[in-house]
């Protein structure tokens, strides 16, 4: 048999199915455009909120007419008092003709006052030393700060600096010192009543050397003087000539951000160019850390995969976690769509241990690329905010969606919501299933296959499950070996076009019983690989694990009778794109009810 990664066929006019999962597509939380627009002069960027005391979103974000790093570059506030549906006028914390302002990170204090820090200007810097053509420059000059005490209405007139230290860092880039270069996308957090945040220096200009450095203010939340606030900068105290940074892991290391773990504890997360995050612990309240290396889903698993993208950690207020991230090796800016949280659990051996990934947003384009997201949480519900560089939105993302990735470790209840057909067969012969017309229809959003199976006996060639019908119409998962590796893959016909994904090679543990569940989420268009309870992300073999389908894609609902081989144990189908969280929970379930002996 052909073996075939994705292949478009040529096809005829647009099916009414394909016109239902437009639809459905258009409806999708999950979609981008389906967000609350956040207004912006043109050019937007990290549109962080905080929620003021009564209740009221204060919305802080990088703005300007042109596009990013152009003049006119600088940093604006707006406010909504209906959670996001609506948004007053934006308001100038640094105008538009001034110094270029940018990356504004709110805090908001107990009184309600709200501070923002941003990266200025201050000494007008417009070119390299020698040099008269004018640069980009809004990562060069101050760390500067505003507040506001009227819910972001207006700013105080004053800005005031955050004094950084001359270190190494600075002392080899084109200035020599002279002009810093430096910015942050780390929205300030509280532990033990200390505020922290994150920001990337880098060594040279543009985007070069870059290690990470932490303010911290022990005052900040009750003093009313902003001269008196008090800040230092950590690791080191301020004594310390290096940031958090790893010798291995190449020039690109930036876009730091933390979350507290309790007591003396604190994670630390960073992008590269290596195709993963970076992550370093502090036991110490940020004073020292651990040297950054590639970040895992836990400690000895396997590593997390991300571009050079802002990969951005979260903390409830009950103390739980979130990451978001875009679940592929790529190396570019490219690539940050879909993106992919992970729910978080502080384990008892200090370390956060991270869920399998579930999407959470996407755009139908996979050119658009979003990205620089802030979580909002109010009365226990939860929204994302994100920008496209163009456009900036909040979602409501599901509450379920997060309970059931921070359930993950424990769950193993069998996910019964669209479940078409669930049979166990034990025999050791071909057996049939009778396929319900529901099944490889579209118009509910997509469809998964779900199997147990028993590989010691598989041979290669041989198909776990088979619809195809007469006319070549429906869908089949069919297990072969590349150089004694063991592969499963889907493929799908709607009669014009054939859809084809596959597992990375290996995955499969040939000593038990085997657990595989494909999630064809049409309105993603995202084919998901979920392999004995574990997403398949590529692993060593390549650079993702889960597969884009054609957006004109149709149903595939072929034969009324399925042949499974005589491998299979046991069949589900489901009417819908299930969770990755419940596809790990019938994995765990079957897994805990000898389904797995």
């Amino acid at each position: 048999m052909k073996q075939i990664l994705l292949i478009v066929a040529m096809f005829s006019a647009v099916s009414s199915s394909v016109a239902d999962i437009e639809s459905f597509r258009m409806l999708d939380a999950r979609n981008i455009i389906n967000g609350m627009g956040i207004p912006s002069e043109n050019y937007c960027d990290q549109p962080y909120v905080v929620t003021a005391t009564n209740g009221e979103w204060i919305c802080v974000m990088t703005t300007g007419t042109g596009l990013e790093g152009q003049p006119g570059q600088h940093v604006v506030s707006c406010v909504s008092t209906n959670r996001g549906q609506s948004w007053s006028a934006l308001t100038d914390i640094e105008p538009a003709d001034g110094p270029e302002a940018s990356w504004a990170t709110p805090l908001i204090t107990p009184s309600g006052r709200i501070y923002v820090f941003f990266t200025y200007n201050g000494d007008r810097v417009s070119s390299m030393p020698g040099e008269t053509s004018r640069i980009r420059t809004d990562m060069l000059g101050w760390y500067c700060f505003k507040y506001s005490d009227d819910n972001g209405r207006t700013w105080s007139a004053q800005r005031y600096r955050v004094p950084i230290p001359l270190t190494a860092c600075d002392k080899r880039n084109q200035w020599q010192g002279e002009v810093q270069i430096f910015w942050g996308i780390d929205k300030p957090k509280v532990s033990n009543g200390v505020v922290y945040f994150a920001f990337t220096k880098l060594g040279r200009y543009m985007l070069e050397q870059g290690e990470g450095w932490i303010v911290s203010s022990d005052n900040i939340l009750t003093e009313r003087d902003p001269e008196k606030i008090a800040f230092k900068i950590l690791p080191g105290n301020g004594k310390q000539e290096s940031g958090i940074r790893s010798q291995v892991l190449g020039s690109v290391q930036e876009e730091f951000n933390l979350v507290p773990l309790g007591k003396d504890s604190m994670l630390c997360v960073n992008r590269t160019v290596k195709g993963r995050p970076a992550h370093s612990y502090s036991r110490d309240n940020g004073v020292s850390w651990t040297v950054p290396v590639p970040m895992t889903y836990a400690p000895g698993k396997r590593q997390i995969k991300t571009p050079r993208a802002c990969p951005k950690l979260f903390k409830t207020s009950e103390g739980k976690y979130l990451f978001w991230y875009h679940n592929h090796a790529g190396t570019s800016f490219k690539g940050r769509n879909p993106v992919f949280l992970s729910g978080g659990i502080l384990a008892d051996d200090g370390y956060v241990h991270w869920s399998e990934p579930e999407i959470v947003l996407f755009d139908s384009d996979p050119r658009i690329r979003v990205s620089y997201p802030d979580l909002i949480e109010q009365d226990g519900e939860f929204w994302l905010t994100e920008t496209q560089k163009s456009a900036a939105r909040v979602h409501k993302i599901d509450r379920s969606l997060l309970e059931g990735m921070w359930q993950q470790g424990v769950a193993a209840t069998i996910c019964r919501e669209g479940m078409l057909v669930e049979k166990y067969d034990f025999t050791n012969g071909i057996s049939h299933v009778d396929v319900p017309k529901a099944f490889g229809r579209i118009d509910n959003g997509g469809f998964s296959v779900e199997c147990w199976f028993d590989v010691k006996t598989m041979k290669p060639g041989e198909e776990l499950f088979d619809s195809i019908d007469p006319r070549g119409r429906g869908l089949r998962i069919v297990n072969f070996e590349r150089d004694g590796k063991r592969i499963l893959q889907i493929e799908m016909c709607d009669g014009s076009r054939i859809t084809a994904w596959r597992s990375e090679a290996g995955v499969c543990l040939e000593s038990q019983l085997q657990h595989v569940v494909f999630i064809c989420d049409y309105s993603a268009a995202i084919i998901s690989v979920i392999l004995n309870g574990q997403y398949c992300d590529g692993g060593v073999s390549r650079q993702y694990g889960w597969g884009r389908m054609p957006l004109e894609a149709d149903a595939v609902n072929g034969a009324v009778v399925a042949e499974l081989c005589d491998d299979v144990k046991m069949i589900r189908l489901y009417g819908r794109a299930i969770r990755t969280s419940e596809a790990v929970a019938n994995f765990r379930s079957g897994a805990e009810n000898d389904m797995n002996p």
